[in-house]
């Protein structure tokens, strides 16, 4: 299957029928252009099927219609299978290239009708900008929402795990001490939800303890059951309110355990899901890219097809420095204070990673010793990175130990949609 966009120059004049869609909760805004950029349709429409069919319906007399939504899930959900369903062409313009587009406009409104007519018009002149929405769209799409979960699930743990480091480090410091280096282990959360004072964790006795704790984490059962009895010991005084805190505690520990089980659940999920993306072989394959780095890479780059170069990457995600000069003042190159937040932390955990391979860490090394700080001298791996990957999706080639230590490679004479064919 060619995974090139219908949406190429070569393959423009195939569409007579030009239809963005600005996508809203309760009512899309809709224009349509013909090739030469006369509006066909410019409306409000309810977010309901039988309205888009009835849309696409009267888009389909005039010819070959193309559908170009500014958002494929939640909103936009519907839109595109309804499209689908009467065999349309579904392009995808991403956010970034949208208000990139909105810039070269003239006018300064925000309205949704000028938005539709901006994607409609991206569409017809600038087809390089848009995504084809096909089978890996449509998983990526489907990584996104259960990454996004799975986020919010992190987010979730973190709040629980500062919440019961509190309230034990209220009622005994020792016991918080030696157990909260263990809150994301089931088998010390089983002995917190069970018991959720110290009183209740000496009534157990050594041996139900280490029973307690053998169920989700043998192997730190015996050697932490010694020390859970030596902490208790340090402290006689019953501190006020300890039943209350007790509650608070078992009702947290409960919590967090269920959310780490959820956790554990939708990263298997994840995993095969990405499994069956074409490009999850290509992103895995270098070293430091999981599971979750992977479906970020997915869902911000995408193929990389919208990128023209490495560099662009780099500027996108705010790796690439800013120079800052006016007139004969010049301030140097800083960090960029711009980019995608998101993707760049994503791109900061492999290069962390990389440090533990020798060619990386000599690169890393060789940075500091040119006086940069840590966070600078770990972005110069992690640009190198970005040049590796881009190559990666444009050649459709998994990772090569020899790639870093090699410089960028040069740009590709002919199209990236071409050399996907």
């Amino acid at each position: 299957m060619s995974r090139s966009s219908p949406c190429q120059p070569s393959a423009a004049a195939e569409f007579d029928v030009y239809c963005g869609i600005d996508v809203a909760r309760e009512t899309h805004h809709v224009v349509a252009l013909d090739p030469s950029g006369r509006r066909l349709v410019d409306r409000p429409l309810p977010n309901a099927e039988p309205d888009l069919l009835e849309l696409f319906a009267e888009l389909e007399a005039h010819g070959q219609v193309l559908v170009v939504v500014d958002q494929l899930a939640s909103i936009g959900a519907l839109a595109v299978p309804v499209a689908r369903s009467r065999g349309l062409t579904v392009a995808y313009l991403p956010g970034l290239s949208m208000r990139r587009v909105a810039d070269l406009c003239p006018g300064e409104a925000k309205t949704d009708a000028r938005d539709a007519h901006i994607i409609a018009d991206a569409a017809r002149t600038l087809p390089h900008a848009l995504r084809r929405v096909g089978f890996e769209e449509h998983t990526t799409v489907e990584l996104a929402v259960l990454a996004g979960y799975d986020a919010d699930l992190d987010t979730e743990a973190t709040r629980l795990t500062n919440r019961l480091h509190d309230a034990l480090l209220h009622v005994h410091p020792a016991l918080e001490r030696l157990l909260g280096k263990h809150f994301r282990r089931p088998g010390v959360l089983r002995l917190v939800a069970v018991t959720g004072t110290p009183a209740a964790v000496a009534a157990l006795g050594l041996a139900q303890i280490k029973k307690t704790i053998a169920t989700g984490s043998p192997r730190i059962a015996a050697d932490l059951t010694g020390q859970i009895l030596t902490a208790l010991s340090e402290q006689t005084v019953v501190i006020p309110a300890c039943e209350q805190y007790g509650q608070v505690i078992r009702g947290l520990a409960r919590q967090l355990l269920s959310v780490l089980e959820q956790r554990e659940a939708l990263a298997a999920q994840l995993q095969d899901l990405l499994a069956t993306h074409p490009l999850a072989e290509i992103l895995t394959s270098m070293p430091g890219v999981g599971p979750r780095t992977a479906i970020e890479l997915l869902r911000t780059v995408g193929d990389g097809s919208t990128f023209a170069s490495a560099a662009h990457v780099d500027s996108y995600t705010g790796l690439a420095p800013a120079t800052r000069q006016s007139g004969r003042s010049i301030k140097g190159e800083q960090q960029a204070r711009r980019g995608n937040r998101c993707l760049r932390g994503a791109l900061y955990l492999p290069a962390f990673a990389s440090l533990r391979h020798p060619a990386s860490r000599a690169y890393y090394d060789r940075k500091k010793a040119e006086g940069k700080t840590h966070t600078a001298a770990l972005t110069c791996p992690a640009r190198r990175r970005v040049d590796v990957l881009h190559a990666m999706l444009r050649d459709r080639q998994t990772y090569r130990a020899d790639h870093l230590d090699q410089s960028p490679p040069p740009p590709s004479d002919s199209p990236v949609a071409a050399s996907r064919n």
